[in-house]
C-alpha cells in the first residue's frame, strides 16, 4: 500500500519557520492504529488524515494525530491541510471550494483561505466550539510544570486556567519576556499533578510590544509527545477569546498579532480576532500563511 504525503511549515512564509505539518491527503483503508503508528514515525507535533467526508456538503473528514494520542481539534493542522487541499484543488475526486467545511470529533472546522491574487497562501478558521472557561490551576502548579518561579505567574487579571473552543488546555500570563524564555518543561509534573485528559497542554503568555508583535507565546504538551509547539492555532484562537471575554468592553473587536516559536528557533506569526457583542462572544478565528516542503510516499 503507497500513500502520497505532504509536509507544509504552518503559520510561516518562509520554509524551516513555524509548525511543520505532515498531511496525507488520502486517509482511506488506514485503521486508527495504522494512522497513530504513521504520526509517531513523522514525529512532528501533528499528521492529518483526509478522509470523504460524512455529509456531501461539506469537503472532508479531517482526523489529526499527534505522535501519542488522536485530537479532537487542532489549529495548524487544519490551516495546512485546508492549504494543501485548496493548493491541490481537489480532494477525493471533487473539487475545493472556499471557504471549507471539516468535519472533526469536536464539530464542524470553517476555513476562509488566504490568497495573493489568485495564489492560496494560508488560511483563517473559525473554531468548532465556542469558548468554555474550565477550572482555574493553582499558579504553583502552572510554575512548577514550566521550571518557573510562582512570582513569574501574573495574577492580576486572572488565575492560570482552563479553556477550550475544542481542545482543553491550560493558559497562565507571565510577568516578562525573560520569564517565558526561561520556561521549560517538566514532564514528571504534568504526569502527576495535571494529565493529558485534563488539559492538552499549557500555553504561557506574555505582553509584547516589540517587533510589530502584540504577545509571545509558548506551549508545552510533553504528554502528547510535544515537548514544545512551535505555533498552536487551537490554543490562541481560545486565548484571543478569552482575552476579550476579560475586557469590559460590551462590544469589542480583538485582533492580535502573536509571536510563537521564537525561543525553539521556528518562529511563528499567528493572525488572532476576536468579536463581542452585548457582552458576549459572537466569533473567534486564528490565521496564517504557509509553505510547502516535502512531497512523498508512504509504503505501508
Amino acid at each position: 500500500m503507497q500513500l502520497e504525503f505532504i509536509t507544509v511549515d504552518v503559520f510561516t512564509e518562509r520554509r524551516f519557520g513555524g509548525n511543520p505539518l505532515a498531511v496525507i491527503p488520502d486517509g482511506r483503508g488506514l485503521t486508527t492504529a495504522q494512522m497513530q503508528s504513521i504520526a509517531a514515525e513523522f514525529n512532528l507535533a501533528e499528521t492529518s488524515f483526509v478522509l470523504p467526508p460524512q455529509d456531501p456538503a461539506h469537503t472532508a473528514q479531517v482526523r489529526i494525530f499527534t505522535p501519542r494520542a488522536e485530537l479532537p481539534f487542532a489549529g495548524h493542522p487544519n490551516v495546512g491541510t485546508a492549504y494543501v487541499l485548496a493548493r491541490q484543488g481537489k480532494s477525493h475526486g471533487r473539487s475545493v471550494g472556499d471557504p471549507l467545511l471539516f468535519e472533526e470529533k469536536a464539530g464542524l472546522v470553517r476555513l476562509d483561505l488566504i490568497k495573493e491574487g489568485t495564489a492560496v497562501v494560508g488560511a483563517r478558521l473559525a473554531p468548532p466550539q465556542p469558548l468554555k472557561r474550565g477550572e482555574d490551576i493553582a499558579p504553583d502548579l502552572v510554575a512548577a510544570a514550566c521550571s518557573l518561579a510562582p512570582g513569574d505567574i501574573e495574577t492580576a487579571h486572572h488565575i492560570p486556567c482552563i479553556a477550550s473552543c475544542g481542545l482543553p488546555l491550560a493558559f497562565a500570563e507571565l510577568k516578562t519576556r525573560a520569564a517565558l524564555a526561561s520556561a521549560a518543561p517538566r514532564a514528571e509534573v504534568f504526569s502527576e499533578r495535571l494529565k493529558a485528559d485534563r488539559a492538552t497542554g499549557i500555553l504561557l503568555y506574555v505582553w509584547d510590544k516589540s517587533g510589530g508583535f502584540d504577545l509571545q507565546v509558548r506551549m508545552f504538551a510533553p504528554l502528547h509527545g510535544v515537548p514544545e509547539d512551535p505555533a498552536t492555532g487551537s490554543a490562541n484562537v481560545a486565548l484571543v477569546g478569552f482575552l476579550a471575554s476579560l475586557r469590559p468592553e460590551r462590544d469589542l473587536t480583538l485582533k492580535l498579532r502573536i509571536a510563537q516559536g521564537v525561543d525553539m528557533g521556528r518562529p511563528s506569526l499567528l493572525e488572532a480576532a476576536a468579536e463581542k457583542r452585548n457582552g458576549e462572544l459572537t466569533a473567534m478565528s486564528i490565521g496564517g500563511r504557509c509553505v510547502t516542503m516535502m512531497r512523498g510516499t508512504l509504503e505501508l
